[in-house]
């Protein structure tokens, strides 16, 4: 379903005032729906750094997943120029449904990591770091949320032990890649893309229906399915796909399937789609 991220953004930008910050995080920023800062730790031999954005929404609100659902904002990450350093994507733990009556979103009510690496040159490896996290929180109505994270990097640094374990605790509640026992064995887009069959193999003792999320086009995420078949460990499903893009060809494309078996444990696939080469006539 389409994701309509201009819908129900009320409110306006929250620039909060942060103080100075220490080696191993940010100061919080805070907003009407709750806090975030960015944890920083020391180098590791080959420069790079182990990081991750903090999140804790406030009681009765949330935050999003990387596709947000029917409305809502995506976690962003900004470095400075001047900061010299490159950020990888945010690694998202498996998250929930919240339903807010018709409206269908994707994220977590309840304190979350995003981890993430940064990359430095090592001359620059104690300049400050200023990165600009832009996020969204909701409870009736989103609000975005955007602030400034700035760590001092200027003196000696050690390993807060507490917040190395939360970029751990986080880095554990990632999906998992396919296993021998948890995989997708097979997928299939109908010719008119209104519907994806995928064939999954689950755990033993996976008695429950799978919960799904797929990603496909961008904006678009797809949690509904039909069970076609159920056999011990194998199950064939179809996913109805409502409101594709117009004109849209999956030729090429890659989307991702994230699996969450009944016993939790959670598995993400990509879904390589095959390109097809339009007929030239002579």
């Amino acid at each position: 379903m389409k994701t309509m991220r201009s819908a129900l953004l009320m409110g306006i930008f929250i620039a909060a005032g942060l103080t100075a910050a220490n080696a191993a995080s940010s100061a919080w920023a805070t907003s009407d729906g709750g806090r975030m800062r960015l944890i920083v730790l020391p180098p590791a031999p080959d420069g790079t750094r182990q990081a991750g954005l903090q999140i804790e929404p406030k009681a009765e609100w949330f935050t999003y997943w990387r596709e947000p659902g029917d409305s809502g904002i995506p976690p962003q990450l900004t470095a400075a120029p001047s900061s010299n350093v490159t950020l990888s994507a945010l690694s998202f733990p498996v998250p929930k449904r919240v339903d807010l009556g018709k409206v269908r979103d994707v994220g977590y009510d309840s304190p979350v990591v995003f981890p993430f690496t940064l990359t430095r040159p090592e001359t620059d490896q104690q300049a400050p770091l200023k990165i600009t996290a832009f996020i969204g929180v909701c409870k009736n109505i989103c609000i975005p949320f955007q602030a400034e994270l700035s760590v001092d990097l200027s003196h000696a640094e050690t390993t807060d032990v507490a917040e190395a374990q939360l970029i751990d605790k986080a880095k554990a509640k990632l999906p998992a890649t396919p296993t021998e026992d948890f995989f997708v064995s097979g997928f299939h887009m109908a010719d008119d893309l209104s519907s994806l069959d995928v064939n999954l193999r689950l755990p033993e003792g996976s008695k429950d229906q799978p919960r799904i999320l797929v990603t496909g086009p961008d904006g678009y995420l797809f949690t509904e399915y039909q069970t076609l078949s159920n056999q011990g460990t194998q199950r064939a499903l179809r996913i109805p796909l409502p409101k594709m893009p117009r004109n849209y060809s999956i030729s090429g494309k890659t989307w991702h399937i994230l699996v969450v078996a009944g016993n939790k444990r959670a598995m993400e696939a990509p879904l390589a789609f095959e390109t097809t080469h339009p007929i030239v006539q002579p």
